[in-house]
């Protein structure tokens, strides 16, 4: 599925590579009518649902910045989401990538130049520059800028302005605005290949429980959620803290520590059966529970059905990540009916849900509760 393609990104592609996906997805796709649109009843209809600002508001602002993640919160979020990689001093940072070559100027930095390398993670050959190779302090003379830009030209004029920020500085500025907005701002943050840090001698378990529990945080009933596309990490997690855990997977593949056969055989009955086991809920890809305009999948009563939520990803605004009925036109960049797709997905028994476009998803989960 095209998501899934453009996901492909955050792994190191070009800009032309990336151009070259978002023009195929979209002449590839099947331009039909939304198929069954099924009503699903949540787990527990009277909870809220869950808003998550998508590494901040990330369609306005450049990814894993504190300027996303405020505007997010502005925009009405009650996640604001931080993907965590750590320094080479062993501070946790917000990127999506340990390799920030398309996250930053990094590349623009003469003194930084003989940290170009080549490594392999998660059986995957990046070339660029990573976080691990870098102190906290070098790592703040860096800026941010959009890793889309031809998405999201707007986002891209902000680029140069913004630092990485560290997990400490996600928490402050999370409870700031829980101050200030008399709303509680949770974070919800991800662990980027820990096995892989792991093997480095950086894990990442231990550290982020206790910088949490520094924070006040380590009950299921605390504003935070932690992710993982991995396994025993998870598993490692549960055994050390009572915050709620949330199980990532996708359509293809299956989790970098081989913990699971694919994510499709964690997504049977069976598999979700042994989920509940660690894990609060499920992050399935968009595609699993709707694939393009084919009739909806069983994924949302099967996870009910095993006492899991589910907080799906990503919803985006511009057509080319869109099901082929809620575009606007053909232009890739062009955003089509965003808040009519998260609505069908409420009504597929979602229980929360990632987005980009936080003011767009306030929009829609206001329109489908009334």
């Amino acid at each position: 599925m095209m998501v899934s393609a453009l996901d492909t990104a955050k792994r190191g592609l070009s800009r032309a590579s990336i151009d070259r996906l978002v023009a195929a997805a979209l002449l590839l796709a099947p331009a039909a009518a939304v198929g069954q649109d099924i009503s699903v009843p949540r787990l527990d209809p009277k909870a809220p649902i869950v808003l998550i600002g998508h590494r901040g508001a990330s369609g306005y602002r450049p990814e894993h910045t504190l300027a996303s993640y405020d505007l997010a919160i502005d925009q009405g979020v009650d996640f604001i989401e931080p993907d965590l990689v750590l320094t080479k001093d062993k501070v946790f940072v917000a990127r999506h990538e340990n390799d920030i070559t398309g996250t930053t100027d990094v590349a623009s930095h003469p003194e930084f130049a003989a940290r170009k390398t080549t490594k392999v993670i998660d059986g995957e050959t990046h070339t660029g520059w990573f976080t691990e190779d870098f102190t906290l302090a070098e790592l703040k003379t860096l800026r941010a800028k959009e890793r889309l830009p031809s998405l999201r030209p707007a986002s891209a004029k902000y680029d140069g302005q913004f630092t990485i920020p560290t997990l400490d500085e996600v928490i402050a500025l999370a409870k700031r605005r829980t101050k200030e907005t008399h709303r509680t701002i949770g974070i919800y943050p991800e662990t980027k290949h820990p096995s892989y840090f792991a093997s480095i001698g950086l894990p990442m378990d231990e550290a982020l429980v206790a910088q949490l529990k520094k924070a006040g945080w380590s009950k299921p009933t605390d504003p935070v959620f932690i992710q993982s596309f991995e396994v025993n990490n998870l598993k490692h997690i549960h055994s050390l803290t009572g915050i709620r855990l949330i199980q990532l997977m996708g359509a293809e593949g299956g989790p970098a520590d081989k913990a699971a056969p694919s994510y499709a055989a964690m997504a049977t009955p069976a598999g979700l059966k042994q989920i509940a086991r660690y894990a609060y809920g499920i992050g399935p890809g968009l595609d699993m529970i709707q694939n393009g305009d084919a009739p909806p999948s069983v994924l949302v009563r099967d996870a009910h059905a095993a006492g899991l939520r589910l907080h799906p990803w990503t919803f985006r605004a511009e057509n080319v990540f869109l099901i082929p009925s809620f575009r606007a036109g053909a232009a890739p960049a062009a955003h089509g009916r965003l808040s009519d797709e998260i609505q069908l997905y409420l009504r597929l028994g979602i229980d929360g849900f990632f987005t980009d476009f936080p003011d767009i998803g306030a929009a829609a989960r206001a329109a489908a509760q009334k």
